[in-house]
């Protein structure tokens, strides 16, 4: 039987994996934005990918500390947010036109 502090647990490592999650596939849209329009976007998606692994990857180590079950809801809680973030920003997302020069052909 679990007790009602392990579930208060088990339900913030659910929040802090959402947390997680937003931190990732956020700085994830973001970077895709900002790097589309650089001039180096390689140096965009590498340095955004190490920055955001080396935020996630502790925050599941740290947040499991050693238990299955809350690196379960961890992840669980990641992939809901994937799935929100992934909502807002289709919905916030203009259709852009990578060539505009194709709209000037007869």
């Amino acid at each position: 039987m679990i007790m009602m502090n392990e579930r208060l647990i088990l339900l913030l490592a659910l929040l802090a994996g959402g947390v997680l999650g937003v931190i990732y596939f956020g700085g994830l849209w973001w970077t895709v934005r900002k790097g589309l329009s650089s001039e180096r976007p390689a140096l965009w998606f590498f340095g955004s990918m190490l920055l955001r692994m080396s935020i996630v990857l502790p925050g599941f180590y740290f947040i499991a500390h050693g238990h299955w079950q809350r690196l379960l809801l961890c992840l669980l809680g990641f992939v809901i947010a994937r799935l929100v973030v992934t909502r807002l920003t289709r919905a916030a997302e203009k259709p852009v036109d990578l060539t505009p020069e194709a709209s000037h052909v007869p």
